[in-house]
Order: structure tokens, then sequence, then C-alpha cells
């Protein structure tokens, strides 16, 4: 059971390395998906499924989600656009795509195994739902509500920066920001 948690391990620092190092927010937000189903499969093999299973529900799913609208939200125009359609070849797909095969290479090495029983995780005792609340709604309630209001300021802020104003035109007639150049008629 330890070549899956190196495995693991490797492809979270790569795809993390990529995700700071891409320039393309939305290459960024892929390679971040892949590292944070890596550490949920950490936590698996630890022995927290609990933990695992949040990872991929909370972070992989729903704030990534968010992440999303708000790299949407921002709606950079027709420039990016256009450079968006020539990173969206194969190359740009190699490395996510093989991280995230990895990652299945591992899972379903486990499953296949069966053993796993065998093998005892790193924790001893299971951690239920109700020991994580208690933790993290007793001693770190503050840093909880906190973290919250950070992300909804996050949201906040990128609605306020995607958000456009309305462009008066020479002949007096309001034209909406948003509209692509292709469709305003002159």
């Amino acid at each position: 059971m330890i070549w899956p948690f190196y495995l693991m391990a490797i492809v979270a620092l790569l795809s993390t390395i990529r995700v700071v190092t891409n320039t393309n927010p939305v290459h960024a937000l892929l390679n971040l998906i892949v590292s944070l189903l890596a550490v949920a499969g950490i936590f698996f093999i630890v022995g927290a499924p609990f933990a695992g299973a949040l990872e991929v529900i909370v972070y992989a799913g729903a704030i990534m989600v968010l992440f999303v609208f708000v790299v949407m939200m921002l709606n950079l125009g027709a420039q990016t656009t256009e450079q968006e359609k020539l990173w969206l070849n194969s190359s740009a797909w190699t490395v996510p795509a093989l991280l995230t095969f990895l990652l299945g290479l591992a899972l379903v090495w486990m499953l296949a195994s069966g053993n796993t029983a065998a093998h005892p995780a790193i924790g001893t005792h299971d951690v239920g739902p109700k020991q994580v609340g208690i933790a993290l709604f007793g001693p770190y309630l503050l840093l909880v509500e906190i973290a919250a209001m950070l992300l909804l300021a996050s949201l906040v802020a990128a609605f306020h920066l995607g958000k456009r104003e309305p462009v008066v035109a020479k002949d007096d007639s309001i034209k909406e920001d948003f509209v692509r150049d292709s469709e305003v008629q002159p």
C-alpha cells in the first residue's frame, strides 16, 4: 500500500505546480481539480475515508464549480476566446489526463488487490462525522467562519470585477459592453 501513496503524492505535487505556473485560469482550475482528487486519494489511503469523501464532495466538487463560475463570470472578451481556441488542443490536456490516469491506476490496483484490511491504515480508529463536527465547530469555530467569509468576499469581488458598465456610443445610444464586436452593427 506504499506505492499508491507515493504515486498520489507525486500527482498532487505535479498538478499543484502546474496550477501555480499555468497562465490560463481554466487550465489551472483543471489541474487544481486533479490535485484535490489526489489529496482525497491520500486521505483514503491513510485511513480517513470521511475526510477523503469531504475532499471530493466539497473541494473538488462544490468549490471548484464556484471557481469555474467566477472565471466564466469575468468574461475576459474576444481576445481570450481566440487564445482559448489556440490552447484547446490535445497538448493542453496531456498532463492532466496522464495524472488522472495514474490516479485511476492506483485506485483500480487498490480495489483489485482486496487486501486493504490486511494492511492497517496509518490511523487505527475511524473518525466519523460527529467527531469532525465537534472538532471543527468547537475550538475552530472562528476559523471556519472566517474561511466562509473569505470565500464569500472573493465571490463578491469577482462579480464586481466582472461586471461591465454600458458604454455610450457616438450616436448617444447605449450599447452593452459585453456584446461581442462581431454582433455590433456600425
